[in-house]
């Protein structure tokens, strides 16, 4: 279920090219703090990727709502534990 939350989450993400550092930006809109950067846009997406697990595993911990995506619905994990 998280792998496929992670793949759901990711086909949202948005990328935009920072011209004047020449990087990366990417952020996946509807989950507040989650962005990354990157030289490459691989090396951006794979921080994203990376940002967005902490994020999931963060408020998880805090026990705070996680936006169900495609019906993946990761509070129940918090839920049962």
């Amino acid at each position: 279920m998280l792998a496929a939350f992670l793949d759901v989450a990711m086909e949202r993400s948005v990328f935009e090219i920072i011209e004047d550092e020449e990087a990366y930006w990417g952020e996946i809109p509807g989950l507040q703090g989650v962005w990354a950067r990157g030289k490459t846009l691989v090396i951006c997406q794979r921080e994203l990727r990376e940002a967005l697990s902490d994020w999931i595993a963060l408020r998880l911990y805090l026990n705070l709502p996680i936006p169900v995506m495609a019906g993946f619905d990761l509070n129940k994990i918090a839920q049962t534990a």
